[in-house]
């Protein structure tokens, strides 16, 4: 009697670089890198209408289903799950190499120290990007950027702080630890990676014009400094997440009560 001998186990090969450029370009053409596409897009379009750049406005986070509450509810939701996604893929990705999102430093083991270290980042960033923001807008070379467009209904703030921690949650995730790890595989020295990272942070913030492409990409050379002296994003997350939950919540709570506010 004869049995079949069992097939040997083999171990998957690491993939080449060739094959991670592929991965990346597809994770950011669904994601951030698409995004960059349409920020150019809308920049040249505000380029072309017949008012200046400082008397438009560029609305985040606006109503999907204005005088329905409960649609604009749903949709709302709807995005932010949906924003999240390729964090998903990027953590799908890592996991068939044997690695995973802690390994970005994406994970709640440091979560009192990631935040105080997002704080104190926030608290340095948060206002000078404000400061390059007014300059901008008062030399006409950015929109008016209205953080909120949405009505004022109980789950306004909630909606707005989910959207800001979504937004910090796939920009550090995708555009500091992943890109990073990837282009340093694929063979990219430290300074061409981090110049690609700040440029990708720029491009898909050029809707609201020269100064939020400046004012992101030199906050982008600033998170990746500070993601290689901690080895983690969740600080970067905190702290993004932390601007733009002041930016979206305050400008709900102001808006209409103060002059300087579109």
């Amino acid at each position: 009697m004869t049995t079949a001998s069992a097939e040997p186990a083999t171990t998957p090969k690491a993939p080449s670089r060739r094959l991670l450029a592929v991965e990346l370009l597809i994770v950011l053409g669904l994601s951030l890198g698409a995004s960059g596409v349409s920020s150019l897009i809308s920049f040249v379009g505000s380029l072309t209408e017949s008012a200046d750049l400082g008397s438009q406005v560029a609305t985040l986070n606006a109503s999907r289903a204005p005088g329905r509450p409960w649609l604009d509810l749903a949709w709302q939701l709807y995005y932010v799950a949906r924003g999240l996604m390729p964090v998903v893929l990027v953590g799908y990705l890592l996991v068939r190499e044997g690695a995973s999102l802690r390994t970005l430093g994406f994970d709640l083991r440091h979560k009192l120290s990631d935040l105080g270290r997002g704080a104190l980042v926030a608290a340095c960033i948060g206002g000078s990007g404000l400061a390059l923001y007014l300059v901008a807008q008062a030399a006409d070379v950015n929109l008016a950027v209205a953080p909120s467009g949405l009505p004022d209904v109980w789950w306004r703030i909630p909606v707005l702080v989910a959207s800001a921690w979504q937004n910090a949650i796939l920009e550090e995730v995708v555009v500091v630890g992943y890109l990073l790890r990837r282009l340093q595989q694929i063979g990219w020295g430290w300074p061409a990676a981090v110049a690609a990272s700040a440029v990708l942070r720029g491009s898909y913030h050029l809707y609201q014009g020269v100064g939020g492409l400046v004012g992101n990409m030199v906050m982008g050379v600033v998170f990746c400094l500070l993601y290689r002296r901690w080895q983690r994003v969740g600080p970067l997350v905190a702290a993004h997440a932390l601007i733009d939950t002041t930016a979206f919540v305050g400008y709900a709570l102001l808006a209409g009560h103060v002059s300087w506010l579109p």
